[in-house]
């Protein structure tokens, strides 16, 4: 079965890549390397280079896949702020542009990458997947925007929609200091001892674990529950900004902070209501933060020596 797999040269398109080749998958890859990186993507992937959001790109692609999951886009909310139309392009005009592909060649389903910024402000309790959509960036704009069209065309092309939320690990980009909280803090830490905090410390998130997350992806690619959902990708764990910072100390001895700024669109608190991904996806055990910390500190040092 031939599977394509769009932003294979990011963080979490490369990691789900490698999952389906390791499973006997033929894996095609779509990339324009805006935000990923060339030597992300995997051995023995397909590659198509170009914009999705480009009719040149979608026509290069194979008519024969069975399977779309979609990964490619722009993945920051404060970036989104510095060309809207830009971000409209790279997270909606593609997915529409794909469904449209997807139907053409007779796919079976598309699995896209969709996002917490979906919700916007919430309560301080478990968000579910029914939770009304606010959202406060124009990231979280285009992401919901894109939902839309999947379910509008969902008789044709049956989807899933995976809301992810902070997802950290070995292969996050440490020089992108706009996107991915644990990388960014890392990063800093890593580099001065010393991270600064843009926001309260007192705010809060649900960190998982890049090898949960590829199992979320591959659980949604095979299984026939999830089809036509919206399911987050999240532990139901709520951990404060003070708290990650914490637990990461014991890893990076002498780090540490100052709170100084803040982040356009900034959620204030936001953790998952885990019941979907645990009944739809089967997902209820996920790697502790703490143990995930320990993985990425490792990886990150080999980087950097």
């Amino acid at each position: 079965m031939k599977v394509l797999v769009t932003g294979v040269g990011g963080f979490i398109g490369a990691h789900v890549a490698r999952r389906f080749l390791g499973a006997g998958y033929a894996v095609v890859g779509a990339d324009d390397f805006s935000s990923g990186y060339r030597q992300n993507v995997p051995p023995g992937v397909d590659l198509v280079e170009g914009d999705l959001a480009e009719p040149a790109t979608i026509a290069a692609l194979p008519r024969d896949c069975e399977i779309i999951l979609h990964l490619a886009g722009q993945s920051s909310g404060e970036i989104s702020f510095d060309d809207p139309v830009s971000d409209l392009r790279k997270n909606t005009v593609s997915t529409l542009n794909l469904i449209r592909y997807g139907i053409a060649c007779g796919a079976g389903r598309i699995v896209y990458a969709s996002s917490m910024s979906c919700y916007g402000s919430v309560p301080d309790a478990p968000v579910a997947e029914t939770t009304t959509c606010l959202p406060l960036s124009c990231y979280g704009v285009g992401k919901l925007a894109a939902e839309g069209y999947l379910r509008v065309h969902a008789k044709q092309l049956p989807f899933v929609a995976l809301r992810m939320f902070n997802v950290y690990g070995p292969g996050q980009d440490l020089s992108n200091l706009r996107q991915g909280m644990v990388s960014i803090y890392l990063a800093q830490a890593l580099d001065k001892s010393r991270v600064q905090v843009k926001g309260s410390l007192d705010r809060f998130r649900d960190f998982i674990y890049i090898d949960d997350v590829v199992e979320a992806w591959w659980q949604s690619a095979i299984r026939p529950e999830p089809v036509g959902r919206a399911i987050n990708v999240g532990t139901g764990r709520r951990t404060t900004v003070r708290g990650l910072l914490e637990a990461m100390q014991p890893h990076v001895p002498g780090m540490d902070w100052y709170v100084e700024g803040s982040t356009p669109g900034d959620q204030s608190g936001i953790y998952a209501d885990a019941q979907l991904i645990g009944g739809q996806l089967g997902l209820s055990r996920f790697v502790p933060l703490s143990e995930g910390l320990a993985r990425f500190v490792a990886w990150a040092r080999t980087q950097s020596a």
